[in-house]
């Protein structure tokens, strides 16, 4: 990101301006306004990805935790209607998995 900005905080706050007969100058005034405008639009643009992404991820952060609730509910029924002393495999859950998905969802695989 600093790679895109014309300013630093440094700059920004040790800045001194040529004083004219009038005051500033005001052409380096406005440029240097100029860089400050460009890069609060740098900034803008930056958090606005950024909260894309967050909001992306926070999404897929819901999925998985659903996922892992409906595997872990799914665990739990295989094991209290399977055969106590028969063990549970990944396979046998998978398949478990899959034929609640065509119940639930109305699948036809």
């Amino acid at each position: 990101m600093n790679q895109d900005l014309n300013l630093t905080q440094d700059d920004i706050l040790e800045k001194e301006f040529k004083i004219d007969t009038r005051g500033y100058r005001l052409k380096e005034v406005d440029q240097f306004l100029d860089l400050i405008i460009a890069d609060y639009g740098t900034f803008i643009d930056v958090i606005k990805k950024q909260e894309l992404e967050k909001d992306r991820l926070t999404e897929e952060i819901i999925r998985l935790k659903k996922q892992l609730r409906d595997a872990n509910v799914n665990m739990e029924i295989a094991k209290a209607s399977g055969n106590s002393s028969a063990p549970v495999n990944n396979v046998d859950i998978l398949k478990r998995i899959s034929n609640l998905e065509k119940v639930i969802f109305g699948k036809d695989e």
